[in-house]
């Protein structure tokens, strides 16, 4: 694995109160301060520090608007990285399949990492987190493999319920992947994977 290269601390967070002053001047309105896009964000080693000085700025700055993290939840194994995350209103945490053989078919896990310790770790949100699936099909690596067809769905629908979001994310491919042979999930199969969590009371959204 390479090596991770992170930008020190003093300088995101000057970063971040850069840009919030700059909004604010500027009176551009903001309702969620997210951290998104290409990487992962828990993986910086001070990632409670950042979350712990965004809050600070938030209420000085925005004190209306939320703050937001999507996270692949790899590094939820971290108690700082579970503190930071209890901290803020959305944490939004992936879990794109229940089952051990099909979670590293899908996600690849370059760390150690096994669902069942995923899920544990999910369950010491005690529903306080956004779940976010990613469903879809293909060939990868000459395997077969559709996390939306049973019996993984049962499986996945199973932990849902069990952990009890206060919404749900869902989602398919909407562009080009590096590999080969993805397809996506039609907008009709995933609104009935929808409804079926729908009817355990908890909001679902379809992307």
């Amino acid at each position: 694995m390479e090596t991770q290269h992170f930008y020190p601390l003093t300088e995101v967070n000057e970063a971040i109160e850069s840009k919030l002053i700059q909004c604010n001047n500027d009176a551009i309105p903001i309702d969620s301060i997210t951290f998104s896009g290409n990487g992962e964000p828990t993986l910086h080693p001070q990632f409670l520090e950042i979350i712990d000085h965004l809050i600070l700025l938030r209420d000085k700055y925005y004190p209306n608007a939320v703050i937001t993290c999507l996270s692949n939840s790899t590094q939820l194994y971290r108690e700082d990285v579970r503190e930071a995350l209890f901290k803020i209103e959305n944490p939004i945490l992936k879990l794109d399949a229940a089952t051990e053989e099909m979670y590293q078919i899908v996600n690849n896990p370059l760390q150690n990492c096994s669902v069942n310790q995923i899920i544990k770790w999910l369950k010491l949100f005690e529903g306080n987190f956004i779940l976010q699936t990613l469903f879809f099909s293909g060939d990868l690596g000459g395997v077969p493999f559709d996390n939306s067809k049973e019996p993984h769905l049962s499986k996945w629908l199973d932990v849902v319920q069990m952990l009890k979001p206060k919404k749900v994310m869902l989602y398919s491919l909407d562009r080009e992947t590096p590999a080969q042979n993805l397809n996506k999930i039609s907008t009709e199969e995933m609104e009935t994977i929808a409804q079926k969590v729908r009817a355990f009371g908890i909001p679902t959204l379809v992307f």
